[in-house]
């Protein structure tokens, strides 16, 4: 099996690569929202709403649906990146979505039940950033289209 996963390396494309490597950050996110300490206030956490005050390294606001979903996020790169239209369809897609959270961040306030993920500012940021970086990155490692 150690020769199947190495010949799958080496025939691994750079947005398969790039789409895995986001994901295996949103796994890590996922997982760290999870651990006290990493999150301060863990004992705030609550399932779902604006109401938890858990914030993963003090600094973005989280909730256990907020932690699931980045593991979630993950998981499906994971999947997807197994082909190279899957990896650029995690990326692209998966971009698209974080740039309508920091829209929905935006428009929604802090304190509202619509805020049900939650989201503070430094989630919304973070949000564009992500939506920017993973459309760049679908983006700009696709394969090229040959002329002839």
């Amino acid at each position: 099996m150690a020769s199947t996963s190495s010949a799958a390396a080496r025939t691994r494309t750079r947005i398969q690569t790039a789409a895995l490597a986001v994901g295996a950050v949103f796994v890590l996110v996922g997982i760290l929202g999870f651990i006290p300490g990493i999150t301060s206030d863990y004992d705030t956490m609550s399932f779902a709403g604006h109401h938890s005050e858990a914030k993963l390294l003090g600094i973005f606001q989280v909730s256990i649906l907020h932690n699931i979903v980045h593991l979630l996020f993950g998981a499906a790169a994971f999947v997807l990146a197994k082909t190279v239209s899957g990896a650029r369809m995690y990326l692209i897609a998966g971009g698209a979505i974080y740039l309508v959270l920091w829209l929905y961040g935006l428009i929604v306030g802090q304190d509202s039940s619509a805020n049900f993920v939650p989201l503070n500012t430094a989630d919304d940021w973070l949000h564009l950033v992500l939506g920017l970086g993973m459309i760049g990155l679908g983006l700009a490692l696709s394969p090229k289209s040959v002329r002839r």
